[in-house]
């Protein structure tokens, strides 16, 4: 599976963790055997349920007006996504991490999320 793929799932992965009061494993279930044993798409879900804390605390520390737990579900996934990568992994650039972000919240999210994540992220690496 190509890296745009894993984030996808780990996108819905992460999403389905933050709505619901459920385990990774019990999600991870719902993937396919291919997709479960997927390094990248594993790396992503666990590094950011690892490092959710830190990943928070940045992401809080650039909002205007704003609270962690007012930005839409699909937003803050995405964010701490793109944060985890980074900030921990080493071999993606920061530019393909806010530009795969970008493209998630285009699918996943409304009109406006492309540009917030965008905004967001731009701070953080600033």
């Amino acid at each position: 599976m190509n890296r745009h793929k894993a984030r996808e799932k780990a996108f819905q992965v992460l999403f389905q963790l933050d709505i619901n009061e459920t385990e990774l494993e019990d999600v991870m279930e719902t993937l396919k055997e291919k997709e479960r044993n997927d390094v990248f798409l594993r790396s992503l879900v666990e590094g950011v349920i690892q490092h959710k804390i830190v990943i928070d605390g940045k992401i809080s520390a650039h909002l205007e007006k704003w609270t962690i737990d007012r930005i839409a579900s699909v937003e803050r996934t995405i964010l701490r996504m793109a944060i985890l990568e980074i900030m921990y992994i080493d071999d993606i650039p920061q530019n393909v991490s806010i530009n795969e972000a970008i493209e998630l919240a285009h699918t996943f999210g409304d009109e406006q999320s492309g540009k917030f994540v965008n905004g967001v992220l731009s701070k953080i690496i600033a």
